[in-house]
């Protein structure tokens, strides 16, 4: 039996359906991970997560995780965006918690605007006014719940919920804040404005604070439920896509593609474009770990989600091959891949339709179906319309002047060398897989690590932990078929867009 590993660092990363919390040694081995899953609740009026449930699996997951290694020097915890949880003065939660698709808030988006304005929200958050946003929905639980709402003393987003659980400390780094459309981006702090046109005090909030700092040491009332040995500091890491950002080593060379059920390139950049132009394309600055830069998100709804939607309603015989060759049906498919381009253009708006449209009525679409056509050609065209809607969301950049000269992907679409050298195709740059394909928990560990003095900085923890497995190259003949097929792509939503879906354009 192998001696534990003293000075381990690890990453939790807290999403809608699930939690993960992955663990490195100090050189960057890999020591094992934990998971555990959790229900979310969606009806046509409400979608809701319960926070108690949520935290018991962060629990057991960091629990199984001291089982690996007791000795843990450092936490990073990031976690999806907009959601919140409302805590009494004895921290008990009051209410389920809105996620982001919850259609509560939209009224009370409209009535911010109203009393604002959407271009002086706009200046002071980044944000375009959108009801998914964190402020509306406080709002509208208060108007919902006035009497329970007047027991509130804290509104916690969900990474500042679990690490206000480990470390009694309420904090929120910039990212995360940056998601409730109440933060000023450029001052970095709460803005009184619109919390006194939303009605909610700003005491209810917790601290601001930049990204990767440390809350503390984990409770010592919780090392012996959770089997710890030492008392690993804890690190905010905010919202999952720049926790990604930072686990993929983004540069001014290159920007991170999170390769996962949703798509999402993340650019850095060191001067904000004028005022409204990344508004323009549903784009928003977020303050990034270096101070004086930042990033934005360009990301499609559906990226691996359209395509476990298409194996799992159209591929059934593939499946049951790929059983019995031991391999997953996407690596079946994949046998042969990537053919030349099928000319089949997909529209991958299954979710709606993300940056740069931001309209959730917009559907799905398939043009180009001939009697010759079979179950790969559609779904290698799946992959062919997100790298599409990708080079959309570049090509917005461009225009914001913000370059993406190279693309490192991580995510369970990372592992596809198929669609990585698709992408690579579609968009003329270098596409790097990494070796890890989840980068979130890889930024989370870097920087708790350099927080717990494991590593000297953030740059030594990124040589120790970011490890490139693959580039691919753009292939000068393909990439010319495909900007042929992309001049086509480029018209398919507004042709498209009239004749499907049922909701106003947002």
């Amino acid at each position: 039996m192998s001696a534990p590993v003293k000075g381990a660092v690890g990453g939790l990363d807290v999403g809608t359906t699930g939690c993960k919390f992955r663990l490195y040694a100090p050189d960057g081995r890999p020591l094992g991970q934990a998971y555990r899953a959790y229900p979310a609740h969606r009806s046509g009026s409400r979608h809701e997560i319960s926070a108690e449930q949520l935290a018991d699996a962060v629990m057991e997951t960091l629990a199984e995780g001291f089982r690996i290694c007791p000795d843990i020097a450092g936490i990073g915890v990031t976690s999806f965006g907009e959601t919140f949880a409302a805590l009494d003065e004895s921290d008990r939660v009051l209410f389920p918690c809105m996620l982001y698709t919850d259609p509560r808030g939209a009224a009370e988006c409209i009535r911010l605007e109203e009393r604002l304005g959407a271009a002086r929200i706009t200046a002071i958050t980044g944000l375009r006014p959108h009801s998914m946003y964190s402020l509306p929905k406080m709002m509208a639980l208060r108007a919902a719940h006035p009497e329970a709402f007047r027991r509130v003393r804290r509104l916690l987003l969900i990474e500042n919920y679990i690490v206000y659980l480990l470390t009694g400390t309420a904090q929120c780094d910039y990212s995360m804040a940056g998601r409730t459309m109440a933060f000023d981006y450029r001052q970095l702090c709460w803005n009184r404005e619109l919390l006194d046109a939303a009605e909610i005090p700003a005491e209810l909030l917790p601290r601001p604070v930049p990204t990767g700092t440390a809350a503390g040491t984990l409770r010592r009332s919780l090392m012996e439920r959770l089997g710890a040995r030492t008392c690993p500091v804890v690190v905010s890491l905010g919202h999952d896509q720049m926790a990604n950002a930072i686990g993929t080593g983004i540069s001014d060379d290159c920007a991170a593609d999170g390769s996962g059920t949703v798509e999402c390139i993340t650019p850095v950049f060191r001067s904000l474009p004028p005022e409204g132009t990344l508004q323009r394309f549903g784009l928003c600055p977020v303050p990034y770990r270096i101070p004086g830069t930042y990033i934005c998100y360009a990301f499609s709804f559906t990226g691996g989600g359209a395509l476990q939607w298409f194996t799992d309603a159209f591929a059934r015989a593939e499946q049951q091959c790929a059983a019995q060759a031991h391999c997953s049906v996407f690596q079946w498919l994949e046998r042969e891949l990537p053919a030349p381009p099928t000319g089949i253009l997909v529209l991958p708006h299954f979710a709606g339709a993300a940056v740069p449209y931001m309209d959730s009525g917009s559907r799905a679409a398939i043009v180009g179906l001939t009697l010759a056509h079979g179950v790969t050609d559609v779904y290698q065209a799946i992959l062919e319309g997100v790298a599409f809607e990708m080079q959309i969301n570049i090509d917005a950049l461009a225009t914001c002047g913000i370059r993406v000269p190279a693309l490192r992907a991580s995510g369970g679409g990372a592992k596809s060398a198929a669609w990585m050298q698709i992408k690579a195709d579609v968009t003329g740059v270098p596409v790097t897989a990494l070796a890890s394909a989840d980068a979130g928990t890889v930024g989370c560990a870097m920087m708790a690590g350099a927080a717990a003095g494991v590593f000297g900085d953030v740059s030594e923890a990124a040589q120790r932990l970011i490890r490139p497995a693959r580039t691919f190259f753009p292939d000068s003949a393909r990439h010319e078929a495909y900007r042929a097929l992309y001049d086509r792509y480029r018209s398919l939503y507004a042709a498209v867009r009239p004749l499907v879906g049922t909701a106003e354009k947002e």
